[in-house]
């Protein structure tokens, strides 16, 4: 067996337990109103829950979250449950359980949870919601608050970055979904690619899940094979596959999402474009635990928040090559420059979601 073959049945094997999850998806909707409510009655302050839609495991925003959902629960003396709401079919049930059982607040992720919000969140006006990575409601919810990141920025400064250190010119980009926020992304890092390098390309490709290793591998293996040098992922679990096709050779280059991702490929790994959903959840979490929460709202949040900003991997910086560590070190401060131009407004990137 191959080495490219070995790490496939891996990532796969990895996920062959979704059979298994989709089965249990419906019981533990069942079971979860006894034990949230035995939790809540044990907790002397309440409940703060994560319903997540992705799977642990993914050594990012998933990871990141129940992280500081357990620090948060930890300071403030409040039960907390993390909660994989695979199906979506279970969602609003997951919701009124949670509601039912008094937790005084629900945060879950991504925009497939919307509507249930939508539907759920009024008829607990007591419990605080909060949607990680959504738009504004229309017409807003009282007790419901929106979050959305500005992660585009920080792709603009990596496309810069892939344009001054790239040996070939060529960029790719991998996402999970094309979903109007990473077509942004992609955009995004176009314009910072060709703003230094106008003779570059860049081409986007999606693996059509945010938990698909294998196929971020085999995307990615064809993207390297086609000379492209410097791929920023913007596909969570995907990312695993992706970071195993650039560790395959050498000159193959990936800026990922999370610092818990360097460890991954220390000689192929440069950077990130990080997007911490874990201080997100712990910052908007403990603003609902607080007074004068306001609610019915829509945050946005953006470079120098500490939610989101362009990081060189210090691994890489440590074990990547001396060559590009170097052009690396040259352009940091072009990226520095670049980051105070959209922070003071004198650079301007557009949010472009087309394709």
């Amino acid at each position: 067996m191959t080495s490219k073959q070995t790490t496939l049945s891996f990532l796969r094997s990895s996920f062959d337990r979704r059979s298994f999850l989709k089965t249990a998806a419906g019981t533990a909707a069942i079971t979860m109103t006894g034990a949230l409510t035995a939790a809540v009655a044990q907790a002397q302050g309440g409940l703060i829950a994560l319903v997540h839609t992705q799977a642990a495991g993914d050594a990012g925003p998933v990871d990141s979250m129940i992280a500081k959902l357990k620090q948060l629960s930890e300071e403030k003396g409040l039960e907390h449950r993390a909660i994989y709401a695979q199906d979506p079919a279970t969602y609003e049930t997951i919701f009124r359980t949670l509601g039912d059982a008094g937790a005084a607040v629900v945060v879950s992720t991504f925009n497939e949870v919307a509507e249930p919000f939508k539907a759920v969140a009024p008829s607990y006006p007591d419990t605080k919601w909060i949607q990680l990575f959504g738009d504004p409601f229309e017409p807003a919810i009282p007790n419901v608050v929106t979050v959305s990141y500005d992660y585009y920025l920080g792709c603009y400064l990596s496309g810069i970055f892939a344009g001054r250190i790239s040996k070939t010119g060529k960029i790719g980009f991998i996402g999970g979904i094309s979903i109007p926020p990473l077509n942004a992304d992609f955009n995004a890092l176009k314009a910072g690619v060709l703003s230094v390098r106008p003779d570059a390309t860049v081409t986007a490709a999606f693996a059509g899940s945010f938990q698909d290793p294998a196929k971020g591998q085999e995307i990615a293996t064809q993207m390297f094979s086609d000379g492209i040098d410097y791929i920023q992922t913007d596909a969570a679990a995907t990312d695993f596959g992706i970071i195993a096709a650039a560790n395959e050779a050498p000159g193959r280059h990936v800026s990922a999402l999370d610092p818990a991702q360097f460890k991954l490929g220390p000689k192929s790994l440069i950077s990130i474009v990080g997007l911490d959903f874990g201080v997100s959840l712990y910052n908007e979490t403990s603003k609902a635990l607080g007074d004068g929460w306001a609610g019915g709202s829509h945050v946005n949040t953006g470079l120098g928040t500490g939610v989101i900003d362009f990081i060189l991997s210090p691994l890489f910086q440590q074990e990547g090559d001396a060559e590009t560590v170097a052009k690396s070190k040259e352009a940091w401060a072009e990226i520095e420059k670049a980051k105070a131009g959209i922070l003071d407004g004198s650079i301007k990137v557009p949010f472009n979601t087309t394709l």
